[in-house]
């Protein structure tokens, strides 16, 4: 257990020195709205291609843990739709509900990248490259496509839908540093130097704009909506996830970076996507900032299980 705490440490208090900048140093949205779209666009893609050109995936159980992860995410997908019934009679309308299928299902890259580089190295990284290409794409698709049906003022064609996730950066990103890793494509010291020094500012400053991205008005009143969201992020996922891992044979370092891909928050980019497109973004603020504060001691005790 002190191993994993001294692991998760790091990346926890990153994210609260963000939250402490946010009301002090940095109180202007537009300074972490610079920042913000800064990571997005440029600093996190950045890390995602260069940690997947860099990743030797023939030392790691590809099928295994992508398959996993592939799978849970989709059962949580499937189980938040069977779910949309139920919550309606509950009164979360389709906004609301938008907002607990992306904090169900997507997840931060930031922190499962820092606990994972933390607790293995390179091994850790290539294990959460792995990770990064089964959800990620998967995710992003189905919470576009999700947000355009159930949130959106007006019903989105499927061209809108597609050309919707087609700019989304991140499944870029991997296409391409999948591309570049499977073709073994040389790429120039300057590349790599470039791309480096942009990987390792993405994380500091990712987890730090996560920290300022969270919302603690009305946090202790949380309603069903948001518990909902809570417990099948933090509870579910990482039960899905883990069974389907043993079912596929994974132990070890494998099994414990399933553990964390799995029950990792909500991406602070899935509020943007729902101010963007019509969601519940408050009710999203707070299921993310609920979610990442129980993730310090929900996090800890699961890897722990697992290791």
């Amino acid at each position: 257990m002190g191993v994993v705490i001294a692991a998760l440490l790091p990346v926890f208090l990153l994210i609260v020195l963000g939250l402490m900048l946010k009301h002090s140093l940095m109180r202007l949205d537009t300074q972490w709205h610079g920042l913000e779209r800064l990571t997005y666009y440029v600093l996190f893609p950045a890390l995602l291609v260069q940690t997947l050109v860099k990743a030797d995936l023939s030392k790691v159980p590809v099928a295994g843990v992508g398959g996993a992860l592939f799978l849970a995410a989709l059962a949580m997908s499937l189980l938040c739709l069977a779910l949309r019934p139920l919550l309606a009679r509950l009164s979360i309308d389709g906004p609301a509900f938008s907002s607990i299928f992306q904090g169900a299902t997507r997840w931060q890259t930031y922190v499962a990248l820092g606990v994972s580089s933390s607790l293995y190295g390179a091994t850790g990284l290539a294990l959460a490259s792995v990770a990064m290409v089964a959800i990620i794409p998967m995710v992003n698709v189905f919470s576009v496509a999700v947000l355009a049906s159930c949130a959106s003022s007006g019903k989105r064609s499927f061209g809108e839908i597609a050309a919707s996730v087609l700019r989304n950066p991140l499944i870029w990103a991997c296409a391409i540093g999948l591309l570049l890793n499977v073709l073994h494509v040389p790429l120039p010291k300057l590349w790599h130097d470039v791309a480096d020094a942009l990987a390792q500012a993405s994380l500091a400053i990712g987890l730090l704009v996560t920290g300022a991205g969270l919302h603690f008005e009305g946090l202790w009143r949380a309603g069903t909506a948001a518990t909902v969201g809570v417990v099948l992020k933090l509870v579910v996922m990482p039960a899905l996830a883990l069974a389907l891992a043993v079912w596929f044979g994974l132990s070890g370092p494998s099994l414990v970076i399933v553990a964390v891909a799995s029950a990792v928050p909500t991406s602070p980019s899935a509020y943007v996507l729902a101010r963007q497109m019509g969601g519940d973004a408050p009710l999203l603020a707070q299921i993310i900032t609920l979610q990442t504060a129980l993730a310090a001691i929900t996090m800890p005790v699961l890897i722990a299980l697992v290791s």
